[in-house]
């Protein structure tokens, strides 16, 4: 937590492409990728197009990253390639793995905006936007007192439509000329232009504190632009796009049709000029079916002439030296589209027909039948052809009378009137420059070129389409199916996928993009959904290059967010409008403002360095856009106050559009409105049409609700609460995490109209948590007596007799609305005013600044002081006083300091199981589960899944919220224990005093910055006091470290055998109920939960698997030793016990426990310094004999390498016994043939061998329990005969010895034993030798199928590898591909010849490698199953109960649940 720039880590995952998700950063921000789980260990390359500092962006431009890597080890976990951020915009990044392409994504930094004299920031969350029909604006030198408006009104960002020459429609979008400004502006004797727009946009930004965006408009351009008819290539256009050429000619029909019913020719046939009724509507159906279809044939832009094919294949069929063409299945005759979509035009493939039909002979008859058959496949084509013209014009007629419905019959539709030629039946999708003419003359133009050019396809938009799909290309057949609702304004323009394809558009737009760039701060994409992508990032990279800081926003109509942010990411767009007009009912608007701005209040403080979540694109909220209808149409006037209120609280962007303040109570088209906006007159009266001030419409009210938001977004108000009072009213909350302030407003809707409809005059009490230190704003709306709207005739003028009345910066009770406040309380510290309402009307909002009560903000402030010793981040808002407790003036680091490794297993592990020993348990959170560890650990693993979310829902937070119930478990569970533990227990309590004294909605948040700060404390205290590997390690290495402290712990009851008194430094405690001391010896669980207490704490095998990676490596040495010595002491039968059960209850059933032993002494021998001291440290002998009773500490002791030898010996004499107590008392599944234990040395090849086919001696040990299957009591993997492990750690063994021996550390040479009757001696070198020479030569498998040490070569299914096993009992197992040998290759590597092992590796690599470990069997094996379930019993043999426990699940996958028993493995390999 003590980085103060903000870094975000992006972790890479093979295959995962996230370009639909969108990455929000900032200017100033650090961007690191680092490798995630599935790519750790490989080669990755990773490539963005972000620039190096100082150069230009280049889309097309690709860098790769150099990895650094801190820590300087071999692992991947501190390895990162990092970004500085300092450029906005969008770019690419994506990742190599090798040479292949791996995943990849974009990321979106967003611009600095700067204001002011001083070029201020303006953060994103601050702007407050309007927008202007800049056609309305007037003259240009009366554009500053229009302007003015906006600035009084508090705006700080004004949205011009394009400022260019309009076409002839006047729509603000249908641009004549994108280079000029509109003419308009200009008076005769002055004309204005760029630069005088600029100097204004200028002067707004330095002297109002007002940026200027604008529109670009790249989809289309007005159909009469004289550049236009200059480069017809630039539209779609029947020459460059001739598939147009059939819905043109649909089109032209349709036109005809309107014309004939403007004239009234259709009026015997139901169909007049005015059309009124449904019976009408199926009049034009039926005419159009019957008239106009059959008439122009569409099908035949689609069809084959059929006599021209079949005489063309005719004339194949009789050539001289007609070559036969071999009949393929896979080909199928098919039309072939005619390209030029001339009628008839379409092809087929000669080829595939000659192929298809072919003659049993040369002559006539045989021709004429199969030219027959083709002529008949041919038709039959023709035929599926018409069918599908049929449905597409039946789709076209649905969507001609849905707009033409729309259009003069809808309520809600513009009731157009009599079909003329300036309002047609529907309206055009193509221009048509020319005379009008017979339809069939007109057709004859779509063939000629220079006529063909300009007949060009109008824009507009499909509903539900794909935004990612241009309908005008080849494959979209909306213009045919008349799906498209046109502007007949414009022509669709035609880019191509790159400049050359259109050279004149490209530069054409890249220089009107130039212009927008050069004299304003921002734009907006005007139809983006439709825009070609590539289009709008090609002009972009040109707007930034030139304004870097390019503010876009842009409106999308996609219906899903992923596609959202496929425009959002690749564009780099800034802000995404929405709309509160989009709500139904207030409880819909207040959900727009949770979900647009902010994040909830309470939320988590987020650390500095932090993964990089998914965000959702910033939002423009905006309560009208000047392209949707009136809101005081669809609700009432009252609602322009309450709902813009609600807009404004939102964290996020906010706008509206000019005329929503004034209350104009129509929309101002952006087509047919030609008035002129008002200008700002302080003095003007309600009744002056041309002028507005702070009486006017809600203006006074925007002025303050504006500025309102301005500041909450400035000051850190970024936490956001909605609260829906009821229906009509809506309550949003927006606090400072740092200064635990919050401002709250309260809005009382209007979608209905008071005076029309019924609202209750009760409203509901109001609870505000804290302590309201003003009311802000009161605002209600009200009549005044003055004339009623009457639309003017030259300006936009609104409701002179609505306004509102408002009062700013009062005290409570100076207010009008609210009619008392009581203060009670909620629990014992949380301090609640109520709030009674009574003049709370419909059109009413008042809003309160609320602070914390007196008693619980003193209680922030020194729970954040105190805080500071972990994090800066808390020194705003605290408060440093004398009187608190003394144990919070030691920091917390000093006290933890003293702990143990030991002592940190209970402060921040131990499970379920550990504590019931102790008589606790961990915490249970009700109604979800209880906490995996008692300690810190526990909570920790949780609150690292929701912090990143906020996922305050979640019933970890509730249950904080709801009660001290959790807080009190932490600390008091510390404080029952003594010493140490107890002293952090009692600082964690009194920094939970004043923890308990702050707001409940509070307290998650609270919690998490303390057990944060105490649990990064306690990491690194437990990483001091290990070895340099750990302290100078990865982050992996450090946190695989945690393992030590996690799995080892002292309990209650001692686990371990007591150790010889005689051996020095070892650990005691004063028991609690003798008052004598004890020793305390720290021991291994062998896994979490089920084996971690009790007498199935320690395993022999699992302890000595794992004490290498937990103790040794860690620097826990002592432990280590104590260990070794403990089992030592239970050495019997010369084995070493696999269930320990504390000494007394030890099973000695297993032939592997022992080796692994032994490994650890050679491991702590020649990692310890002095580590050669533990083989003359005493061992108290349990059993010194195989039937002695057990003997308590010190009765017999011996010198560790006394017990070595002994175990040596017994192997080399052999081992033969039967368990005590055999039967369902020790194991209730195994056949008691099982119970019988057998292990040896075999005297020609040295190697270890034991076991039967009953019981499992190694780590594979699963035994089958399912009576319903039928293998209970069989093992899945006895490995019986000699384990390949097992060979490998004891030749390590015995090579060790021969070492000691040779250097007199060891005093034996040789083990003695009785066979047939005779002393026989072996010694060490001869056995090692033994093992030596027939290691190999027995367990690989040769790659030469005639090797004559092969004994079973029909079994072979794999060659190269060595085998699992040798001599079992079931041949077959020793040839299955499992990952032991590789064990083998780690202790004994002498035995494998180079070549050889890496021939293995490499194919246990392929075959057995997973992301997170090694499968147990090859998935090539027969018995090969990767799915563990223990808890299914079904009828499968190999499956249920577990049977399939190492038959090739990856074991290491478990550590990601509850039981960990193979844990250990890991941190062996460590």
């Amino acid at each position: 937590m003590g980085h103060s720039i903000q870094i975000r880590i992006l972790l890479l995952n093979e295959m995962e492409k996230l370009e639909k998700t969108l990455f929000r950063l900032e200017q100033g921000f650090e961007l690191q990728f680092r490798l995630g789980p599935t790519l750790q260990g490989k080669a990755v390359t990773v490539y963005t197009n972000y620039p190096f500092p100082g150069e230009a962006f280049n889309r097309e431009k690709f860098r790769s990253l150099e990895w650094e890597n801190p820590t300087e080890r071999e692992d991947d976990s501190d390895k990162y390639c990092k970004l500085n951020l300092q450029q906005a915009g969008s770019f690419q990044y994506y990742f190599l793995q090798g040479n292949e392409k791996s995943g990849g994504g974009y990321i979106v930094v967003d611009p600095i905006l700067r204001v002011g004299a001083d070029n201020h920031v303006l953060p994103l969350d601050c702007v407050t936007l309007q927008t202007f029909l800049a056609k309305c604006m007037g003259p240009f030198d009366e554009w500053e007192s229009r302007l003015r408006v906006a600035k009084e009104s508090g705006y700080n960002v004004i949205h011009f439509t394009p400022l260019q020459t309009l076409g002839l429609s006047r729509s603000c979008y249908s641009l004549a000329d994108q280079l000029e400004l509109n003419p308009d502006f200009s008076r005769p004797n002055k004309k204005y232009t760029w630069t005088d727009v600029g100097q204004l946009v200028e002067k707004l930004k330095k002297e109002w504190n007002i940026l200027c965006i604008t529109d670009v408009v790249y989809n289309h351009t007005a159909t009469k632009s004289q550049w236009l008819q200059e480069h017809p290539e630039s539209a779609y256009n029947l020459v460059n796009s001739p598939h147009l050429k059939p819905a043109w000619v649909l089109d032209r029909a349709l036109w005809h049709l309107s014309c004939d019913v403007a004239d009234g020719k259709y009026k015997e046939r139901g169909v007049a000029a005015l059309i009124e009724n449904d019976h009408q509507m199926n009049c034009i159906r039926k005419i159009i079916w019957e008239d106009i279809f059959p008439k122009i044939h569409l099908w035949e832009f689609f069809q084959v002439d059929v006599d021209k094919a079949v005489e063309q294949f005719r004339g194949l069929l009789t050539q001289e030296n007609r070559k036969t063409t071999k009949p393929d299945p896979k080909q199928h005759l098919k039309i072939i589209q005619d390209p030029e979509y001339r009628r008839l035009g379409c092809t087929v493939d000669m080829n595939v027909a000659l192929a298809t039909f072919i003659p049993h002979d040369n002559g006539p008859a045989a021709i004429n039948e199969c030219c027959s058959w083709f002529q008949k496949r041919i038709e039959e084509l023709n035929s599926e052809k018409h069918q599908l013209m049929n449905y597409h014009q039946e789709q076209a007629v649905n969507c001609l009378l849905g707009n033409v419905f729309y259009e003069r019959l809808a309520g809600h539709g513009p009731k157009l009137g009599p079909v003329t030629r300036k309002h047609p039946l529907v309206t055009r999708y193509f221009t048509f420059p020319f005379e009008e003419m017979p339809l069939s003359t007109e057709e004859s133009m779509i063939h000629v070129p220079n006529k063909a050019c300009f007949l060009m396809a109008h824009n507009g938009w499909v509903m539900g389409d794909d935004p990612l799909r241009n309908f005008a290309e080849p494959g979209s057949d909306v213009y045919l199916r008349r799906e498209l609702i046109c502007w007949g304004d414009s022509v669709k323009l035609r880019y191509g996928k790159k400049p050359e394809d259109c050279p004149y558009l490209w530069a054409h737009m890249k220089k009107y993009t130039e212009i927008t760039a050069t004299y304003f701060q921002g734009v907006r994409l005007d139809n983006c959904h439709s825009t070609p992508l590539h289009v709008a990032e090609y002009m972009l990279d040109a707007a930034r290059k030139l304004q870097p800081n390019l503010y876009v926003v842009a409106e999308l109509f996609t219906g899903s967010e992923d596609l959202d942010n496929i425009f959002v990411t690749r564009l780099g767009i800034s802000s995404l409008i929405r709309e509160a007009m989009s709500a139904y009912d207030s409880h819909e608007e207040g959900r727009l403002v949770y979900r647009y701005g902010g994040e909830p209040v309470g939320s988590f403080v987020q650390p500095c360095l932090r993964p990089l979540m998914p965000a959702i694109a910033h939002a423009l909220f905006m309560d009208v856009t000047h392209d949707n209808e009136c809101p005081i149409v669809h609700r009432s006037a009252y609602d322009a106050l309450p709902s813009s209120t609600i807009v404004s609280m939102a964290c996020c962007a906010s706008g509206s559009t000019k005329g929503y303040d004034e209350l104009v109570p129509h929309q101002i088209s952006v087509v047919s409105e030609e008035r002129f906006y008002t200008k700002w007159n302080p003095t003007a009266s309600p009744s002056n049409f041309g002028e507005v001030n702070f009486q006017s419409g809600i203006i006074a009210a925007r002025c303050a609700i504006n500025k309102l938001h301005q500041e909450l977004g400035a000051k850190g108000f970024i936490q956001v609460y909605v609260d829906q009072v009821d229906e009509d009213i809506v309550a949003v909350t927006r606090h400072s995490p740092s200064i635990h302030q919050s401002v709250v407003s309260v809005s009382r809707t209007a979608f209905r109209n008071p005076k029309t409809s019924f609202y209750s005059k009760e409203v509901p009490q109001m609870c505000i948590p804290g302590k309201i230190e003003e009311v802000v704003l009161e605002a209600r709306t009200v009549e005044r007596n003055t004339e009623p709207y009457r639309k003017d005739a030259n300006s936009i003028n609104g409701m002179p007799n609505i306004t509102v009345e408002i009062r700013e910066h009062i005290q409570l009770n100076e207010s009008k609305i609210v009619k008392q406040a009581g203060i009670t309380t909620k629990g014992p510290n949380e301090y609640i005013q109520e709030i009674e309402f009574e003049n709370l009307s419909p059109g009413s909002v008042i809003i309160f600044r609320v602070s914390l009560d007196p008693h619980a903000q003193a209680a922030v402030g020194i729970l954040r002081n105190h805080l500071t010793q972990f994090s800066p981040h808390f020194k705003s808002g605290s408060l440093a006083v004398d009187n608190t407790d003394p144990i919070l003036k030691i920091p917390f680091a000093s006290i933890a300091s003293k702990l143990t490794l030991a002592e940190l297993n209970q402060v921040l592990y131990r499970c379920e199981s550990e504590e019931q020993e102790d008589g606790g348990g961990c915490y249970n959170i009700p109604n979800w589960s209880s906490l995996k560890y008692a300690g810190l650990q526990g909570l920790m693993s949780i609150l690292a899944e929701i912090r990143p979310k906020n996922d305050l829902g979640h019933p970890f937070c509730d249950n904080l919220r709801s009660g001290d119930w959790m807080i009190d478990y932490v600390s008091n569970r510390l404080i029952s224990r003594s010493g140490t533990i107890a002293e952090v227990g009692k600082w964690l309590q009194a920094m939970f005093f004043y923890l308990k004294q702050i707001p409940r909605y509070l307290i998650p948040c609270y919690f998490d910055a303390i057990l944060i700060g105490a649990y990064t404390t306690l990491l690194d205290i437990a990483w001091k006091q290990m070895s340099s590997f750990v302290q100078n390690g990865s982050t992996f290495v450090k946190h695989l470290s945690l393992g030590s402290v996690q799995m080892c712990g002292v309990g209650k009851s001692p686990s371990l055998p007591l150790l010889s008194p005689s051996l020095m430094d070892v650990p005691c405690r004063l028991n609690e109920i003798t008052r004598e001391k004890e020793q305390c010896c720290v021991s291994l669980a062998a896994g979490l939960p089920h084996f971690s207490s009790g007498i199935f704490r320690c395993w022999g095998r699992d302890t000595f698997i794992a004490l290498r990676g937990l103790l040794l490596i860690t620097g826990r040495y002592l432990e280590a030793r104590n260990i070794i010595l403990a089992f030592a002491g239970t050495l019997r039968h010369g084995l070493i016990p696999n269930l320990l059960g504390e000494g007394t209850y030890a099973r000695y059933n297993c032939r592997d426990a022992v080796w692994w032993w032994l490994q650890c002494i050679q491991d702590y021998c020649k990692m310890v310094p002095n580590g050669l001291d533990i083989l003359r440290c005493p061992v108290s002998r349990m059993y010194p004999t195989d039937d002695s009773a057990p003997l308590s500490a010190g009765t017999l002791d011996q010198p560790l390498f006394e017990v070595i030898q002994e175990a040596m010996q017994r192997h080399m004499q052999g081992i033969q016994f039967r368990e005590r107590n055999a039967g369902p008392q020790i194991d209730r599944n195994m056949k008691d043939e099982g119970f019988n234990i057998t292990a040896g040395v075999d005297e020609e090849t040295g190697f270890v061998y034991g076991g039967n086919r009953l019981n499992c001696g190694t780590w594979m040990d699963k035994m089958g329990e399912s009576d319903r299957a039928r293998n209970k009591g069989i093992p899945a993997t006895p490995r019986d005969g000699s384990a390949v492990e097992i060979v490998g750690l004891s030749k390590s063994a015995v090579r060790w010895l021969l070492e000691l021996s040779q250097k007199n550390i060891f005093p034996y040479h040789e083990v003695t034993v009785k066979r047939h009757g005779k002393v026989v001696r072996v010694s060490y070198d001869e056995w090692n030798r033994k093992i030596q020479d027939n290691f190999e030569k027995l367990f690989y498998v040769s790659e030469d199928p005639s090797d004559v040490n092969e004994k079973h070569s029909n079994l072979v299914h794999k060659r190269g590898i060595y085998k699992d096993s040798y001599g079992a009992s079931s041949p077959w197992c020793d040839y299955q591909l499992r990952p032991n040998f590789t064990i083998a290759m780690v202790v004994a590597p002498e035995l494998f010849t180079t070549e050889k092992a890496w021939k293995a590796l490499e194919i246990a690599g392929e075959k057995l490698l997973g992301p997170l470990g090694m499968k147990t069997l090859d998935p090539d094996d027969m018995v090969y199953c990767g799915t563990y379930d223990n808890a299914l019993d079904n009828d499968n043999y190999s499956l249920a109960k577990g049977f399939n426990y190492h038959q090739g699940p990856i074991p290491l996958e478990r550590t990601s649940r509850t039981d960990q028993r193979e844990w250990p493995i890991l941190s062996f390999q460590l």
